[in-house]
């Protein structure tokens, strides 16, 4: 097995050397190749001169360098594609994660068998009200609109098998969802405790105001797990409820106005009955228009809409 540890870099000069010195000894005691993937999100202190100089002196270390900052999803998605292990770890870079977490996650991989595992930092070292709070209010929320239930979906230290990697796309600030995302391809998630220390060097790059994106994020991955091919579903029910209301309103204002006279003209409820069939309309119009790019997207592509585990005899070779 070879590991492969993702570490996206931001601003992090002062944390870069004893990071990597805790690394590099934790990575000695485990029996495997290994290598260190950092990814400079477009640093503009020393960050990257002090990663050139660390690659030049070990032949493991791989700096993958942005033009500008990306952020840290960009990082991430980075990180997998130039990782060449068979597992990758992904950790932060401001030496919060601790690094002798890291045997600990490898072994609960081994003996459960699973795909991904996933960081649970119990013993939070964040502010309360602007860290803390909100990330446990998230974390409800994720879990519930998911189905995928985790205390801490916000902690990096975390490690994959290379394949699950593979299957994930990641986009705006979606690298949160990975769990989500990966048990939504198949894949197994366990998640373990992991040791959660204070910053000591440089300040954060989180803040409250990350949670309006975090909700608009988990709108998107609701809607790819649950009706990425089939967009008809969800917009097309909303058509059918808003259209087939509308109908019921106009039928039975047009039923008062033959039997019982009543005007139809100087009443709101008319034009709440034409909104509706309008909006029936949109809606289904939209999901077709979904199903049209859906199809487009996978068969331009060639991707499939399923992701295959394993074949046990028969033909091995793709069909």
């Amino acid at each position: 097995m070879k590991l492969s540890v993702v570490i996206p870099i931001y601003n992090e000069e002062e944390n870069i050397n004893p990071l990597y010195d805790e690394l590099k000894g934790v990575l000695k005691t485990i029996a495997c190749d290994h290598e260190i993937v950092f990814v400079d999100d477009g640093s503009k202190d020393s960050s990257l001169a002090l990663l050139e100089k660390i690659q030049q002196q070990d032949d493991n270390v791989v700096v993958v360098s942005f033009r500008r900052n990306f952020g840290q999803t960009a990082a991430m998605s980075a990180g997998f594609a130039y990782a060449s292990g068979d597992v990758i770890a992904t950790m932060d870079g401001d030496m919060q994660n601790d690094p002798h977490d890291l045997p600990n996650f490898l072994a609960k991989m081994e003996q459960e068998g699973c795909d991904l595992v996933s960081g649970w930092r119990h013993k939070r070292q964040d502010p309360f009200l602007n860290r803390r709070l909100p990330s446990m209010i998230a974390n409800k929320i994720i879990s519930v609109v998911t189905g995928v239930h985790l205390h801490d979906y916000g902690c990096t230290l975390k490690t994959f098998r290379k394949e699950i990697t593979q299957g994930i796309h990641l986009y705006g600030e979606m690298h949160r969802f990975i769990p989500a995302i990966a048990s939504g391809v198949g894949g197994k998630i366990m998640e373990i405790r992991a040791n959660h220390r204070p910053r000591r060097f440089g300040t954060s790059k989180y803040g409250i105001s990350r949670t309006l994106r975090v909700v608009l994020d988990l709108m998107t991955v609701k809607f790819l797990l649950s009706y990425g091919t089939r967009p008809i579903h969800v917009f097309g029910m909303l058509g059918m409820i808003s259209g087939g209301l509308g109908f019921v309103i106009a039928l039975m204002m047009t039923m008062q106005r033959m039997f019982f006279e009543m005007p139809m003209a100087d009443r709101p409820l008319l034009l709440l009955a034409v909104l509706l069939l309008f909006m029936g309309i949109q809606f289904i119009s939209i999901g077709l228009l979904g199903e049209l790019q859906v199809r487009t997207y996978h068969e331009s592509q060639g991707k499939p809409i399923y992701v295959v585990r394993k074949v046990l005899g028969g033909r091995q070779g793709e069909p």
